[in-house]
C-alpha cells in the first residue's frame, strides 16, 4: 500500500475535481481512496503501508500517450526541412533496414523517455515490416514489459507501393493477405482484454496513401470480428488531401466514412485538415482524434482544429508522434503544446491548462478505450498517477498549480506510478538503466545509418 500526502490533487474525474492539499490511496495495482486532507487514519496506520509526503507537488493521472512511432527514436534529427511526404519518401529506404535488435533499442529508448515525462500509458503504430525483419512487435512488447508501462502497440501494415500510385518503395509494402494473417496472429499471442490489462493489441493500416482501400475494409472487418480497436493516419497535410481528392474524388475523411471506418472503435491520428462537416461527423459517431501538436509544428502539417472536435464531442487525445518528428519524444510537453497550438489557432480562450490536462489523461483513455479504468483519479481506477513537483524556481509561484504544470517549463517528475508499481521516482526511471539504454540507442542508430548508407 502507498499513501501519498499533502500535495495539490487534480482528478480529472467528470466533475473536475481539485484538492489544494490532499491524499491519494494506493493499494495494489487500483486506487482506495483519494480526496481533500490528510488519508484516513486506517489507511494511514495500515502495517506495511509506505507513507509519503508529497508537499510541493501536484497528483495527476498518468499522462496516455495515443500516437507513436518507436522505431523512429534512431532515426531522430534526419529530414529537418522536409514536408511529410519528402521526409517519408527520405527515410523509407533507412526505416527499411530495420530488424529485431534495432527496433529494441529504440523502443527502450522512446519509451523511457515516456515513461520519465509522466507517461504511463503509451500506444505504438508500427508499420514498417521489411522482408526477412521478422516479427518486429515482439521486441517492442518485450521493451514496454520490462520497463513496465502499460502499452497498446498496434500491427500496422502498409500494401500500396510506389509501382501501384502510393508513397512507399514497393520493398517495405505487404500483400494483403500476409498483413491480416499477421494481424490476427498478433492478436492471437498478445492482446489481453481482461481487467488491468498491460498490454491490448489493435489493428492499424498506415494511411490513405500506403493502404489500398480493400486492406482497409478487412482490416476493419477483422478488428470489429476480434473485438480490438482501429487506428490509422488521417488528413495530416496538404498533400494528403490532394491525393485523397484525385484518387477517391474525396477527402480524406470522407473516403474512411466511405469505407465504414468512423465509429467509437476507431481513433485516428492527426486530423489537421478536417472541414466542420467532418468534425460533426466526428462526434456524431464518437470517431477519437490523438493529436500531434509537435509533430505537426514540426512537418509544418499545420494546426488540427481541437477545440471544434471538443465542442463536437469527439473524443480527443494527444500524442507524441514518431521521434523522427518530433525529437523530444516527451508526452508532458505536449500538454502546454496542445494549449499553445488551440490558442494559435483559435483565440485565448479556444483552450484551458484544465482541458490540456484532460487530452493528456482522460482524452487518450478514451481514444483507446480504457476509460472506465485510466484517465482520472477516482477510487477503484487503476493507479497510474503522476506526481509533479511544482515547489522549484519554474513553478513555485504559479499559483494555479494546474496552470503551473501545463504552462510552466517541463515539471519534474517526482513519481510515477503504473499499476500501483513505481517505475520513475526522484525523476530517475527504476526499471531501466537511462545511460545503459541511450548507448544502446546510439549504437543502434550508428548501425542503421551505416546499413542504409546515409550519414548522422
Amino acid at each position: 500500500m502507498i499513501v501519498i500526502e499533502n500535495c495539490a490533487v487534480a482528478t480529472v474525474d467528470a466533475a473536475g475535481g481539485e484538492h489544494a492539499a490532499g491524499h491519494l490511496v494506493v493499494e495494489g495495482e487500483r486506487i482506495a481512496a483519494v480526496g481533500p486532507g490528510p488519508a484516513p487514519a486506517g489507511w494511514r496506520g495500515a502495517p506495511g503501508a509506505r507513507r509519503i509526503d508529497a508537499g510541493g507537488c501536484l497528483a495527476t493521472p498518468g499522462l496516455v500517450n495515443c500516437h507513436h512511432h518507436l522505431f523512429q527514436w534512431i532515426t531522430r534529427g534526419l529530414a529537418q526541412q522536409a514536408n511529410l511526404f519528402d521526409w517519408l519518401t527520405e527515410l523509407f529506404p533507412v526505416w527499411a533496414r530495420l530488424d529485431g535488435d534495432l527496433e529494441l533499442a529504440a523502443a527502450r529508448a522512446a519509451l523511457a523517455t515516456l515513461l520519465t515525462s509522466g507517461c504511463s500509458t503509451s500506444t505504438d503504430h508500427h508499420y514498417v515490416f521489411p522482408s526477412g525483419a521478422g516479427d518486429l512487435l515482439a521486441p517492442e512488447i518485450e521493451a514496454a514489459a520490462s520497463l513496465g508501462i502499460r502499452f497498446h502497440p498496434t500491427r500496422g501494415s502498409m500494401d500500396l507501393g510506389r509501382s501501384r500510385g502510393g508513397l512507399p518503395p514497393d520493398e517495405i509494402v505487404e500483400d494483403r493477405d500476409s498483413v491480416l494473417a499477421a494481424t490476427e496472429a498478433a492478436i492471437d499471442r498478445w492482446h489481453d482484454p481482461g481487467p488491468g490489462s498491460m498490454l491490448r493489441i489493435a489493428v492499424a493500416p498506415c494511411s490513405p496513401f500506403s493502404v489500398t482501400g480493400e486492406l482497409m475494409t478487412e482490416a476493419a472487418a477483422l478488428a470489429r470480428r476480434r473485438g480490438v480497436r482501429l487506428h490509422t493516419h488521417l488528413a495530416e497535410t496538404i498533400e494528403e488531401e490532394r491525393f485523397c481528392r484525385e484518387r477517391f474524388g474525396c477527402t480524406p475523411a470522407e473516403y474512411l466514412d466511405e469505407l465504414g471506418w468512423l465509429g467509437d472503435d476507431v481513433w485516428l491520428a492527426h486530423c489537421v485538415h478536417l472541414e466542420a462537416p467532418a468534425v460533426r461527423r466526428f462526434g456524431r459517431t464518437g470517431t477519437a482524434v490523438a493529436h500531434c501538436p509537435s509533430s505537426n509544428a514540426r512537418l509544418g502539417a499545420g494546426i488540427a482544429p481541437v477545440a471544434d472536435l471538443l465542442d463536437a464531442g469527439a473524443p480527443v487525445g494527444l500524442g507524441v508522434d514518431g521521434a523522427a518528428s518530433n525529437e523530444a519524444g516527451q508526452l508532458g510537453p505536449e500538454l502546454r503544446q496542445a494549449l499553445l497550438a488551440a490558442r494559435l489557432r483559435g483565440g485565448a480562450a479556444a483552450l484551458t491548462a484544465r482541458q490540456a490536462l484532460a487530452l493528456g489523461t482522460i482524452g487518450g483513455a478514451r481514444c483507446l478505450g480504457r476509460s472506465d479504468e485510466l484517465g482520472s483519479l477516482e477510487p477503484g481506477k487503476l493507479a497510474d498517477v503522476a506526481l509533479w513537483r511544482l515547489d522549484g524556481l519554474g513553478h513555485a509561484d504559479i499559483a494555479d498549480q494546474v496552470a503551473a504544470l501545463v504552462l510552466g517549463p517541463p515539471a519534474p517528475l517526482e513519481l510515477l506510478l503504473v499499476g500501483g508499481r513505481v517505475v520513475v521516482e526522484g525523476g530517475e526511471l527504476r526499471t531501466g538503466s537511462e545511460q545503459d539504454i541511450a548507448r544502446q540507442a546510439r549504437a543502434a542508430s550508428r548501425r542503421l545509418l551505416d546499413l542504409a548508407g546515409a550519414t548522422a
